[in-house]
């Protein structure tokens, strides 16, 4: 199952001539929980693995890789050729021993100067280093952005988690929501949610606007939403 792709670029990042279209991607349950474990289905999972196909990069923060193995895989277990596998980390702080420093292409690392410094003692043979402005603890992710798309990069796929999701929601970085709401609870206080962040992203809400929808067999419901920047 496939959602078909948007026109649209409603906050597309430019850079020259190109144009980067930024997508939200997200499996959430019914009370808004992305983990500790994915919610989605084997269709869920092939989902994203074609969303990546489709994509030039894709980024997750650095919680994500911290809870466990991800290597961005597309279908067929394989890497879609070219395709960059982007980490975000502010402190540096990642954990080494994971395989996507030691299997497949080499990551892009985005961080601030302190975590820049870190990383060239630890990780800087096995990764590439994009450092971007920081200020308050936030990373300027619009600069690693157009860093992005002045590499060709003109759609990418945001995979998580929660801290991730705010900064870019915050930041009004990203285009569309790719949604999978799954018939499943989880309940814990505390447990991560779909965007986990200090502040509103905007008052009273930040809005979004349903462009597609589509029931999945397993009973998930895959939505597609266009997100109202300010």
């Amino acid at each position: 199952m496939r959602i078909p792709g948007a026109d649209f670029n409603c906050n597309a990042v430019i850079s020259g001539n190109a144009r980067m279209k930024t997508s939200l991607i997200a499996a959430v349950t019914l009370c808004g929980r992305i983990g500790p474990l994915s919610p989605g289905s084997p269709e869920d999972r092939r989902f994203l693995e074609n969303m990546r196909r489709e994509s030039q990069a894709g980024v997750i923060g650095a919680g994500t890789l911290r809870q466990g193995e991800v290597e961005m895989r597309g279908p067929g277990g394989v890497w879609p050729a070219g395709r960059l596998r982007v980490l975000v980390s502010a402190s540096g702080d990642l954990p080494e021993q994971r395989k996507i420093f030691h299997q497949g292409p080499p990551p892009l690392i985005i961080t601030g100067p302190d975590g820049g410094r870190r990383l060239q003692q630890t990780l800087a043979a096995k990764a590439e280093l994009l450092v971007v402005p920081q200020h308050d603890g936030e990373l300027a992710l619009a600069a690693a952005w157009a860093q992005l798309a002045a590499r060709g990069v003109k759609h990418l796929l945001v995979e998580g988690g929660g801290a991730l999701n705010y900064q870019v929601l915050r930041q009004g970085l990203a285009d569309e929501l790719l949604l999978t709401i799954t018939p499943r609870l989880h309940g814990q206080r505390g447990a991560p949610a779909l965007a986990d962040g200090p502040a509103p992203l905007a008052l009273p809400f930040l809005e979004l606007d349903l462009l597609d929808h589509q029931l999945g067999g397993s009973g998930e419901l895959f939505c597609r939403y266009r997100i109202r920047n300010r």
